[in-house]
């Protein structure tokens, strides 16, 4: 799912180089800490969030199928 925050965030970012992801795993849990450059923040959290919004919605509807709950959050 990692792989998939990265993907998304380095096709909407001007500096795709910057992009860093992380995964911290529990046992129900995985937190994915996505980090981009300060520039590129407007464009990864968009419009009143909208962006964000929608990554959320799709690392969960892909984390729904392994039975484990995901949160993104955008440092």
């Amino acid at each position: 799912m990692g792989e998939l925050v990265k993907f998304i965030a380095k096709s909407l970012v001007d500096n795709p180089d910057q992009v860093d992801v992380r995964e911290v795993e529990g046992e129900q849990t995985v937190i994915i800490e996505l980090r981009v450059a300060p520039d590129d923040m407007g464009k990864v959290i968009g419009k009143q969030g909208r962006i964000a919004k929608a990554i959320r919605t799709v690392v969960k509807a892909a984390a729904t199928k392994e039975n484990k709950r995901v949160v993104v959050e955008i440092i």
